[in-house]
């Protein structure tokens, strides 16, 4: 796997990180990419270290902005001349936000980095994926999912615009959109070399001390949930697995969880007219050079 090229969004952090550290030990050149020059820098060397390699980059990647986007895949197709695998780890969910956020497109940031984000990415990134003799790209839900099997996508307000805002509600939308676009996206590439898979993780430990203003009833929750839940060291192994086992060479539009077995979705996610008219309203959110 050494000529193989990773670009793995929020590697900077958590179960991104960890993951980073497994597939640089594997022997693939990494590129995290982290939207704060200052904590990436930081996971850099970290990453290096731990894993022993060299072959690790930084790219400044804010996944709310699609003139960063735009700007950081500009600079990734000038420094490196191919992407074997994409992992679109980076994920808005700041669970003491009360009120939502906007992007630099004016874009609720949850909606905007959790599915509009990934979704430019991989176009943009898709002619030099098609380059790579077996382009792996790897979305990520929640199992969290199990526990809304109801859910469906606000086609009419994605953001919910002047309605009450719940930060789960909108991540829970973003990860479902996130499993019909990969439904979607294998579809559409079945008859490339590139396959697209979707990973649903699990519990997995939660460092609250990124979130300072949690209360202290949901501080105590997040203690309590973390002692069933799995590392991000082992949740990473699942990452480890989709991108480089040879076996799933040829496996695209599957679900997996965290112990390489296939899941199924729920009927809404599946269902061909929804993905078409998910892909038809997040196609408008796109917007061109001239409009970033």
């Amino acid at each position: 796997m050494a000529s193989k090229t990773c670009l793995i969004t929020g590697g900077n952090s958590g179960i991104g990180k960890a993951a980073a550290i497994q597939l640089a030990k594997h022997g693939l050149k990494i590129i995290i990419g982290c939207r704060d020059e200052k904590r990436g820098l930081v996971a850099l060397k970290e990453i290096k270290e731990k894993s022993n390699s060299n072959s690790v980059e930084l790219l400044l990647l804010d996944m709310s902005s699609q003139r960063c986007i735009r700007s950081a895949v500009n600079e990734f197709i000038s420094n490196h001349s191919q992407i074997d695998i994409l992992i679109h780890n980076a994920a808005d969910f700041d669970i003491s936000r009360k009120a939502p956020q906007y992007s630099d497109e004016n874009i609720e940031t949850v909606w905007a980095t959790n599915h509009v984000g990934p979704v430019l990415l991989t176009e943009l990134l898709l002619d030099k994926l098609k380059q790579s003799e077996q382009g792996r790209i790897i979305t990520i839900a929640s199992q969290g999912l199990v526990l809304h099997p109801f859910l469906k996508i606000n086609f009419a307000n994605p953001e919910f615009t002047n309605e009450k805002f719940r930060v789960e509600t909108a991540y829970y939308q973003s990860k479902l959109a996130q499993v019909m676009y990969t439904y979607w996206l294998s579809d559409k590439l079945k008859n490339t070399k590139i396959t697209v898979n979707c990973i649903r993780v699990t519990n997995v430990k939660v460092d609250i001390e990124r979130y300072p203003n949690l209360s202290q009833l949901m501080k105590f929750m997040y203690s309590l949930k973390s002692k069933f839940s799995i590392s991000p060291d082992e949740m990473a192994q699942t990452y480890l697995y989709l991108a480089t086992s040879p076996e799933l060479q040829s496996v695209t539009g599957k679900y997996f969880d965290e112990k390489n077995r296939l899941v199924t979705s729920s009927t809404f996610s599946k269902d061909k007219h929804q993905i078409e008219k998910l892909m038809e309203v997040t196609a408008k959110y796109i917007f061109t050079d001239s409009k970033s």
